[in-house]
Parts: structure tokens; C-alpha cells; sequence
């Protein structure tokens, strides 16, 4: 009897412990099944690569003059609005003064006394109307503004720039305007003003657009500054750069084989919004590197591969 006892309860021993054993493997195998990460992969390509310098700028006309009134006087006619473009001698109003209105009264009374008082004033050069001061019916003296006309051929762009970043702006330099609306232009860079603010310490550069542009005063752009430029730069998407959180520190994951991926510090060069320039380590061209799936693998990670996803 007790060794009959002794026999069941190996038995059952036996059959725990392979139970156990089951239960071991199935969880190692699903901790590696767990720990492959799914990946996209890209290859590196080398071109011509360019690096920018992008500063706001605000548009202005540096030369603005005032059309006054000849005499004391009521408008009688306005020929002009804000944002028209005049030429010189154009009609821009008509003034009647005040001795020929107040002798209205008295011309229908005396023939003799008759007397239009009548003032055309015109434009005096070619321009465009910023400021409008007075209107059908308005009382001016001598003297006073009627309108602002400013000078298109004087339209600029003004620069402001950091002191620290003064090296990089050059006088004769091309550069790219670029308008809230994507369009480009192309301009130079043709004088700095003598002065700095004193509170941002930035000092103006003007930007004159390269062509006769049609644009308000007091437009908001961006100036592109070519700072370098690449004919071969060898480069990778920016998705596939790794770094630390003090960013002193960048590598990228490269596959040694279609299931393992490990890490390699590199050294960067140029930057654009979608590419990196690697200047060292020597990849070669076949390599392939990861772009997504990435962010926080091992120094040798274990991967699955994915189809890039297709562009609507």
C-alpha cells in the first residue's frame, strides 16, 4: 500500500513539472516573438544640398511724400483711393477755395462777381497712394496733407538681424523672399542702416525684390540666407536620426541582416526640414536604415520589416 502511494505521488510529480516546463518554453517564445519590433527601412542617396538662414522681414517704402494743399479751400472732387497707382501730372483732386465759395451767393446776385476758384492739383512723380487724410467736402487749410504718395521704385524689405549672426549677411548677396503666400522672389541685399535697436540689438538690412512687384506696406516675409552649400552631400531622411535628450549625442539603427538592426554613433553635417547630412561614419550605398519603429531599440535589436506605406 505505501508504495503504491509512493509510486502516485511521482506520478503526479512527473506530470506537474512537465506541465511547468510547457508553460516556461510558451513563455519564452511569446518574450521573443514580443520583443521583434516592426520597422520601415530607407536607404541613404547623395546630391547637392543647401543650408538657409531664415530671418522675417517687413515690407516698407523708404520714400513717402506728402501732397498738400495749395490753399485754404473746400475738396470738391477726389479722383484718387488708397492703393491706387498715379503718374505724374495725373489729376489727384480738385479744391475750390474758401474766397470762391464764399462768393457763391453773391454770383448769383452780380454777374460780375463771378469766380470759380477752382484748384486742380496733380501729382507731382509716379507712385502709389499709402494714406488718405481728407474727403469730398472736407475744410483744409494751406498746407495741409491731402494724401501720402509713395514712391514705388523705393519699396524694400527690412531685415532685421541679430548682432551674433551679422558674419553671415554680406552687402551684394542674392537671396529668396518668400511671401505668406509661398511665392518667391528673388532680391539683394544692398545696404545696412547705421543704426541698432537697442533693445533687440538687431541691426537693418534692406532687401531689394530683384523684379517691379505690387506689394502693401508693412507685409510680413521670410528672407532665405544661403549659408552653405553641398554638390555631394551624403544624406539620410531625417526620421532615421536618433539622439539624446541633451542632443550632444546622434546615431542611427543600420540592418546588418533583414531581421536585426544595431546601433551606430554618427557625426552630422547639413540639415534641411526632411533631410540630415552623415559626415561620418563611411556608409555605403546599399546600406539600409531605419526610419520608423527606431525610437527607443537596443544597441542590437531584432526587427520585422514592413511595406512602406503608400502616398494618397
Amino acid at each position: 500500500m505505501k508504495s503504491s502511494f509512493c509510486i502516485l505521488a511521482g506520478l503526479i510529480a512527473l506530470l506537474l513539472s512537465s506541465c511547468h516546463s510547457k508553460q516556461t518554453t510558451e513563455s519564452e517564445e511569446d518574450a521573443t516573438i514580443a520583443s521583434i519590433t516592426p520597422v520601415t527601412i530607407d536607404t541613404a542617396s547623395t546630391g547637392a544640398m543647401s543650408d538657409y538662414l531664415e530671418l522675417n522681414a517687413l515690407s516698407s517704402f523708404l520714400k513717402k511724400n506728402s501732397v498738400k494743399a495749395p490753399a485754404s479751400g473746400y475738396i470738391r472732387q477726389m479722383s484718387i483711393n488708397i492703393g491706387d497707382l498715379v503718374k505724374k501730372d495725373q489729376e489727384l483732386a480738385v479744391l475750390k477755395t474758401k474766397e470762391a465759395s464764399a462768393l457763391d451767393n453773391l454770383s448769383q446776385k452780380d454777374s460780375t462777381a463771378r469766380f470759380s476758384g477752382l484748384i486742380h492739383i496733380r501729382s507731382f512723380q509716379d507712385g502709389i497712394i499709402s494714406a488718405f487724410n481728407k474727403h469730398v467736402g472736407d475744410f483744409v487749410q494751406e498746407g495741409d496733407d491731402l494724401c501720402i504718395l509713395s514712391d514705388q521704385s523705393s519699396f524694400v524689405f527690412l531685415l532685421d538681424v541679430p548682432f551674433e549672426l551679422h558674419s553671415l549677411i554680406h552687402i551684394g548677396s542674392t537671396v529668396e523672399v518668400v511671401l505668406p503666400d509661398h511665392q518667391v522672389l528673388p532680391g539683394t541685399i544692398y545696404s545696412c542702416l547705421p543704426s541698432m535697436d537697442v533693445n533687440s540689438q538687431t541691426e537693418s538690412f534692406l532687401v531689394r525684390p530683384s523684379r517691379s512687384v505690387s506689394l502693401p506696406e508693412n507685409l510680413i516675409a521670410r528672407i532665405r540666407i544661403l549659408k552653405a552649400k553641398k554638390e555631394k552631400a551624403f544624406t539620410l531622411p531625417r526620421t532615421a536620426i536618433l539622439s539624446n535628450e541633451a542632443q550632444t549625442e546622434f546615431w542611427v539603427m543600420r540592418l546588418i541582416s533583414d531581421s536585426v538592426a544595431i546601433k551606430v554613433p554618427i557625426h552630422k553635417g547639413l540639415e534641411t526640414d526632411d533631410r540630415t547630412e552623415i559626415m561620418d561614419p563611411v556608409f555605403k550605398p546599399r546600406d539600409r536604415f531605419l526610419i520608423s519603429g527606431n525610437y527607443g531599440l537596443a544597441d542590437t535589436a531584432k526587427i520585422v520589416i514592413e511595406p512602406k506605406r503608400q502616398e494618397p
